[in-house]
């Protein structure tokens, strides 16, 4: 596969694949085709104490328990600024992210806006995220699903 396309095209695969898997769920997927084994992972603009290095099984675990009760999840990335520099990649990327939920009484969503800094390495297995940070912009709606 990787003869068809560009790097470029290959990198911003992986970034559609993080979002799309992640709002499948599919937990696997993602382990398998978008994260190396073991990331930087900053959400502290989120509230998180500090950036990690955290297993990409924790990441999916973290992200499954978060999004438990939510009747669906959808993200939109776009703008992707990708810089390469030999197996080296970096993405910077807006994204929206809207969670829904339909029990929720004081409004149905709540959306996430921000950008994404996305560092990655070219590994045997393809392009592979080894460094994620989220720069939340704001936040819209029912933020706690009251």
């Amino acid at each position: 596969m990787e003869a068809q396309y560009s790097s470029r095209d290959l990198i911003i695969e992986i970034c559609n694949r993080l979002f799309y898997h992640t709002d499948q769920r599919d937990w696997n997927a993602l382990k398998a085709e978008v994260f190396s084994d073991v990331v930087y992972f900053d959400m502290t603009s989120l509230g998180a104490e500090e950036a990690v290095m955290m297993a990409a099984q924790n990441i999916c675990e973290l992200w499954e328990e978060g999004f438990l009760g939510l009747d669906a999840i959808h993200h939109q990335s776009g703008n992707h600024l990708v810089d390469i520099e030999n197996d080296h990649a970096k993405v910077r990327a807006y994204a929206i992210a809207t969670h829904y939920k339909e029990s929720a009484k004081e409004g149905k969503t709540r959306t996430f806006v921000g950008s994404y800094d996305l560092g990655l390495k070219h590994t045997d297995h393809g392009w592979r995220i080894h460094s994620f940070k989220y720069n939340l912009k704001y936040v819209d709606g029912n933020v706690d699903f009251t």
